[in-house]
């Protein structure tokens, strides 16, 4: 069970304490601040669109850890296979209700709607592999009556209104696709309503941000984008290269967001986006969903914290306006920490991340070291002077607009 301090007073009653251990960042927020930060996480629509939780490592008890190495024995010795088939048997662990922390994390954490995604393991790119996951994910959804599959977006607000929450199928990649449209379309009739063109790398649709050359959309890709619009998938861009970013732009017909990035003029890091892109984005009526990726929001900081984090806000308010800036945090991991750190060692390198890019590490923002701790979220946007209409679109509204126009 989780554990809690009792500094969570203002916004948990004793019974929802009860096991709790959750840091709130000193904002050095009055009162009265609290107070309505509190109201606001309450009544908002909160949408994380690259929730990789809602469990984080520190959720994962040494007995689970322990278990979930047992069963995985027999993958060891090939790393990437071992941390798909971790990340598969503690998804299925959660359907089979052996993590409750699973649903406690979720439901304490405020978070409405959070992403359900389609991954890969040793071959992130093929469909058999996706396929598997995808699996997984759908028995999340039949063994909880309190998530629901959001394929349109009555379903988040129904969620809201009934105190549950909602799980919106994604993926991060469209080489696993293939080059067979249809496949697109029989992933949307399973309730695919997100898309990222390109991980960090090349694939059929276009470049990635990592690529030694930024080589934009494909043909292939076009038509990609076009099939997505008819179907109404929301075209992505977070992890995709700065050209093809720009020519999604032009050639969608519906709004383009990026589910997950950092401001590129902010931090400096390559998975981050420039202003001229992000002003593309903008103008596509879209949103950019800001990561907690420790190092994409501060290169120079032992330890970055919540305050890099709304620095980069701050500055995408300024730049788009407020109604284009949403969440995507990306960060912590759904996963023990051993997982996290052979990810960062072993299996970063080989899906585009360079040396220069500061792999991904361990370490998790200040403020945000697991999604309970979203309430920090709303707290920091108060200490930075957001009316409670423009905390309420960065939280989820504006995410709202645009899955209710495309979806």
């Amino acid at each position: 069970m989780l554990k809690v301090g009792k500094s969570l007073a203002i916004w948990c009653d004793e019974r929802e304490m009860d096991g709790l251990n959750i840091h709130l960042f000193d904002f050095d927020l009055s009162a009265e601040q609290e107070a309505r930060a509190k109201r606001l996480h309450e009544e908002s629509i909160i949408i994380d669109m690259l929730f990789q939780g809602p469990m984080s490592p520190v959720n994962f008890t040494e007995e689970v850890t322990e278990e979930l190495k047992k069963r995985c024995e027999r993958f060891v010795n090939d790393p990437s296979e071992y941390v798909f088939q971790i990340m598969l048997e503690s998804s299925n662990m959660a359907a089979r209700g052996e993590l409750p922390e699973f649903k406690e994390s979720w439901l304490l954490s405020g978070i409405t709607a959070g992403n359900r995604q389609i991954s890969g393991g040793k071959d992130s790119r093929s469909m058999e592999e996706s396929i598997k996951y995808l699996t997984a994910v759908q028995q999340q959804f039949d063994s909880f009556d309190w998530l629901l599959k959001a394929t349109k977006g009555e379903h988040i607000r129904q969620a809201k209104r009934e105190g549950k929450v909602a799980g919106m199928v994604t993926t991060q990649d469209t080489a696993w696709l293939g080059t067979n449209l249809d496949n697109l379309e029989m992933m949307y009739k399973f309730g695919l309503r997100v898309v990222q063109l390109t991980y960090n790398m090349h694939n059929h649709v276009g470049s990635g941000c990592t690529e030694r050359n930024d080589a934009g959309i494909s043909n292939f890709g076009v038509k990609f984008i076009k099939r997505m619009n008819e179907l109404g998938i929301l075209v992505d861009t977070g992890h995709t290269g700065r050209q093809s970013t720009l020519d999604a732009c032009e050639i969608s017909d519906a709004p383009v967001i990026a589910s997950h990035t950092a401001c590129k003029d902010v931090s400096g890091h390559a998975r981050g986006k420039d202003d001229f892109t992000l002003e593309a984005i903008a103008k596509t009526g879209g949103v950019i969903g800001l990561v907690t990726v420790p190092q994409f929001l501060n290169q120079e900081k032992e330890r970055p914290d919540m305050n890099d984090f709304l620095d980069h806000v701050d500055h995408l308010v300024k730049l788009v306006g407020v109604e284009h800036v949403g969440i995507g945090t990306d960060w912590p991991m759904n996963m023990p920490l051993f997982v996290q750190e052979l990810i960062a060692t072993k299996i970063a390198p080989t899906i585009g991340f360079r040396k220069e890019d500061k792999l991904p590490s361990t370490d998790s923002l200040l403020g945000f070291e697991q999604y309970i701790e979203a309430i920090n979220i709303t707290r920091g946007l108060v200490s930075r002077g957001y009316k409670d209409e423009e905390i309420k679109l960065i939280l989820g509204e504006n995410w709202m607009r645009v899955i209710e126009k495309v979806w």
